[in-house]
């Protein structure tokens, strides 16, 4: 992130974003720290999951990058704990053929993964990409409620309700279904989803996957039996906005 870019994010203006790296590696540890430290970043490092999880809590962090393989705790386990009370971002670093820990890490909350081994630069553009969209917040006379069904979502203070109840959502499923409600009726392909949720040209289309099943869990009545969030079958997803009662402003 530049300092231009610094200037013009509003949450970070006057300080460097703090990003927690919790990394057993040392190797991997100061790579990955030096080439934050250098992008503009303040980059804080844990060496096992218990500390991690204690930084997180002591720091309030931006973003935490999170191997899954840790001492301690695991990174899975270390990210379940985060996500009882904080919706940080968090991108996991998982290794190669590790498709289950990629898929547990996206169950648990993740908002984005890396495989290893992988580029440092490209690290530090997916952390580019997680804090200007999660930073980037509308005024409030621009922003507005969100309104489907018995759904309240409000882009402002980031706070979705179903029926009056709060729901704990990560920052990338938010995203996600303010996406689907902001283009309600019509189809979106998965790689487009990828494109402009997660800003990634290419990827995994099982993250995609992963967050839609996880959102189906919160605001649908019958996540088995959606109403709102359906599946396309070999294109993509389509969120059907209620006959009566929603809006969009």
């Amino acid at each position: 992130m530049t300092q231009a870019d610094l200037g013009a994010d509003h949450r970070f203006r006057g300080r460097e974003p703090r990003i927690l790296v919790v990394e057993d590696d040392p190797t991997v540890a100061q790579v990955v720290t030096g080439y934050l430290r250098r992008s503009g970043y303040t980059p804080v490092h844990a060496s096992d999951g218990p500390m991690g999880l204690e930084l997180a809590r002591q720091m309030s962090p931006d973003l935490v990058v999170l191997d899954v393989m840790l001492p301690g705790l695991d990174g899975i386990q270390v990210l379940r704990e985060l996500r009882v009370s904080n919706q940080v971002p968090v991108i996991m670093l998982t290794s190669l053929g590790e498709e289950e820990h990629r898929l547990r890490g996206l169950e648990s909350g993740a908002d984005d993964y890396l495989t290893k081994p992988f580029s440092p630069r490209e690290l530090v553009l997916r952390v580019q990409s997680v804090l200007r969209r999660t930073s980037a917040m509308p005024p409030a006379r621009v922003d507005g409620v969100l309104r489907v069904g018995d759904l309240l979502v409000d882009r402002t203070a980031r706070v979705v309700s179903k029926a009056g109840r709060e729901l704990t959502m990560p920052i990338k499923e938010f995203e996600l279904l303010v996406f689907m409600i902001r283009n309600a009726g019509r189809v979106v392909r998965r790689d487009e989803l990828m494109r402009e949720v997660w800003a990634h040209n290419f990827g995994d289309a099982s993250t995609v996957t992963v967050h839609v099943r996880r959102l189906r869990e919160k605001i649908e009545d019958d996540p088995s039996r959606p109403a709102l969030l359906k599946t396309v079958w070999g294109v993509g997803y389509r969120l059907d906005l209620p006959a009566a009662g929603a809006g969009l402003p």
